[in-house]
C-alpha cells in the first residue's frame, strides 16, 4: 500500500458583504474543488497548503491552522491518500490559474459552493469551514 499525504485550504474573503470561498477546476479530471497539494519532504502541513495555493492560484493566504480537517480516500486500489484542509484568509484577491494543470479558478459565494463542488467529502468541508469563518 502507497501512503500519499496532500493540504490545501477553504481559501475565503469576504467582498461587497458576501462570503465568498475559492475554488479551482482541474485540467485532467474536471473536477472543483479547494486548491491543495502534495507535501514535500521537510514541509509542514500548513506550508504545503499555503506553497500549493499560491503555485495554483497566485493567491496569497493567512492560514487559521486551529481548524484542521482531514479527508481519506483511495485514488487507485493500492493507494491511500489523506487531505488536510485549513481555513486560509485571502490576503490577495486576483488569481491566476496554475498553467497545465488548473483550468479554472473562481471567487464562489459561501452558499453556492455546494452546487459546484463535485466531492462530498468537500462539501462537507465547506459546511463545517462556514460554521467557523461566520
Amino acid at each position: 500500500m502507497t501512503f500519499e499525504k496532500s493540504c490545501g485550504a477553504v481559501v475565503y474573503r469576504k467582498h461587497h458583504g458576501n462570503l465568498e470561498i475559492l475554488l479551482i477546476k482541474h485540467i485532467n479530471s474536471g473536477h472543483w474543488s479547494f486548491p491543495k497539494g502534495h507535501m514535500e519532504d521537510g514541509e509542514s502541513e500548513t506550508e504545503t497548503a499555503m506553497r500549493e495555493i499560491m503555485e495554483e492560484t497566485g493567491v496569497d493566504v493567512i492560514l487559521d491552522p486551529t481548524f484542521r480537517e482531514t479527508v481519506t480516500y483511495f485514488p487507485r486500489k493500492d493507494t491511500q491518500k489523506v487531505v488536510v484542509y485549513f481555513i486560509g484568509r485571502a490576503r490577495t484577491f486576483n488569481y491566476t490559474p496554475q498553467e497545465g494543470e488548473i483550468a479554472e479558478v473562481r471567487w464562489v459565494d459561501v452558499g453556492h459552493a455546494n452546487q459546484l463542488l463535485t466531492y462530498e467529502n468537500d462539501k462537507v468541508i465547506v459546511n463545517k469551514a462556514k460554521a467557523v469563518i461566520i
